[in-house]
């Protein structure tokens, strides 16, 4: 069976098999064979080629690492645990918003506490004209999801979808000048995703809390892991799902 994601990541990042041959110095022909008769390359050949295409070796060969070694790449992914998304200070998240080069990926029912920072629309707007690409993902205030998770953090069933709504007013500047993109989302949300290139905070959401009072894990993505690209795949398949808002 031919190895489709090394195929895809190939033509989406303009290489041809000459090119990769070049960088791994090995016969084109090699190349051809790690794709069409999906062979796994050497470590320090999948080191290059997940380089040049941007991806991890994980997501290109799922097979390819001993579970040990997976095990101890996946526990090194997780830089810090914290006990509440309050107690992450205000420094943390500038570093990583400012640390961005590619990409800023958000998935929220609302994110209200976000707008405290008086200098992030700024800062989006910034981000992006340097060509960093904003992605943002927030509830569908007219959702059944929304109104059960207002519910479920006992703060009556409207109250979430009011937040919502504020949450599009403010983000709204930067969808009409082409500076982010905005969606909204069906989902049942397990946690927020918020990820700055190869760095994530996952909040956590547990049932009676509100997310500022949930348990957050910041994770860094490592070549070979698999915790990281778990919640980079479910971002984008609720980016996938998700519809412009009806401003």
């Amino acid at each position: 069976m031919p190895n489709q994601r090394l195929r895809d990541a190939l033509l989406r990042n303009g290489l041809s098999f000459e090119h990769v041959a070049r960088a791994t110095t090995v016969d084109p022909k090699t190349v051809e064979r790690w794709i069409t008769r999906d062979r796994t390359p050497y470590p320090r050949h999948r080191h290059v080629i997940a380089s040049m295409v941007k991806e991890s070796e994980t997501y290109l060969w799922p097979n390819a690492l001993a579970k040990d070694a997976k095990k101890e790449i996946n526990e090194s992914e997780v830089v810090q645990v914290y006990a509440h998304r309050h107690s992450i200070s205000a420094d943390v998240w500038r570093h990583m918003l400012d640390g961005a080069k590619l990409n800023v990926s958000i998935l929220v029912y609302s994110g209200m506490f976000l707008v405290d920072n008086p200098a992030l629309i700024r800062t989006l707007r910034q981000k992006a004209e340097e060509g960093v690409k904003i992605r943002i993902l927030l509830g569908d205030p007219a959702s059944r999801e929304v109104a059960r998770r207002s519910e479920e953090e006992g703060i009556g069933k409207g109250t979430l979808a009011a937040k919502v709504r504020n949450a599009l007013a403010f983000f709204k500047p930067l969808a009409d000048s082409g500076h982010a993109e905005v969606r909204c989302h069906k989902t049942t949300l397990y946690n927020s995703i918020y990820r700055f290139d190869d760095e994530m905070l996952i909040n956590t959401h547990v049932l009676g809390f509100m997310a500022g009072h949930a348990p957050v894990l910041h994770l860094r993505r490592l070549s070979g892991g698999d915790l990281f690209e778990t919640y980079a795949e479910s971002f984008q398949g609720v980016w996938d799902a998700a519809k412009p808002p009806k401003w």
